[in-house]
């Protein structure tokens, strides 16, 4: 399998992109970068899925931007004193496959003309995190169908307890392949990450 970049976003906040980079983390012993964290330094999403990963070759690449305020990154950044600029936004280095967690979802700002869908480079594989929700289908399909405008190659997770109807419908509606679901888990580990890993793996 040749090196691939993948980004992961959501369809909005707390819908489970940490969780599904520690899945893909792990599932392709890639390494792991988060561009732009807010907020939650002593227990940001680094740590998160250093956490959860059992392998040891994955390297975790630090934040371009560590922002002190839980907040939209623009903000949390003129908080900060900075405005984001995404020449500092570099991609790091590495002959190994990346996982990159996006903030929040494709069209949260960075500054006052950027969002977190200009991070997104045309080699990446984006993968959307969607989890049920009154107005998620909404949320899903303008997201896949903005990157799909954009030529993008998408795929979709499931997070959360399932919901049959929502997920036929975005599977009919978007064309797009699902990697796999997540369960309502009471809780996450490493062994329960290995597990969705293991049964990812052949869907990336």
């Amino acid at each position: 399998m040749k090196q691939q970049t993948y980004f992961i976003t959501g369809i909005g906040t707390d819908v489970g992109k940490t969780i599904v980079s520690a899945i893909l983390t792990e599932a392709l012993e890639a390494d792991y970068w988060k561009p732009v964290q807010a907020g939650d330094l002593d227990h940001s999403d680094t740590h998160k899925v250093q956490a959860l990963i059992s392998n040891s070759k994955s390297v975790f690449h630090p934040n371009s931007y560590a922002l002190k305020t839980p907040m939209s990154p623009h903000a949390a950044a003129e908080i900060d004193g900075l405005t984001i600029d995404l020449k500092t936004i570099k991609t790091p280095e590495t002959k190994n496959h990346l996982v990159i967690e996006g903030a929040g979802g494709l069209l949260v700002p960075l500054n006052d003309s950027q969002t977190v869908l200009d991070i997104i480079k045309p080699a990446y594989k984006v993968v959307v995190v969607s989890r049920h929700y009154l107005g998620s289908i909404n949320h899903t399909l303008l997201t896949v169908n903005l990157l799909k405008e954009k030529g993008f190659d998408v795929s979709i997770v499931f997070n959360g307890k399932e919901h049959p109807t929502t997920e036929s419908i975005i599977k009919k509606m978007t064309k797009v392949p699902v990697i796999g679901r997540i369960d309502e888990e009471p809780y996450f580990d490493k062994n329960v990450v290995k597990e969705y890993a293991e049964a990812f793996k052949e869907n990336l």
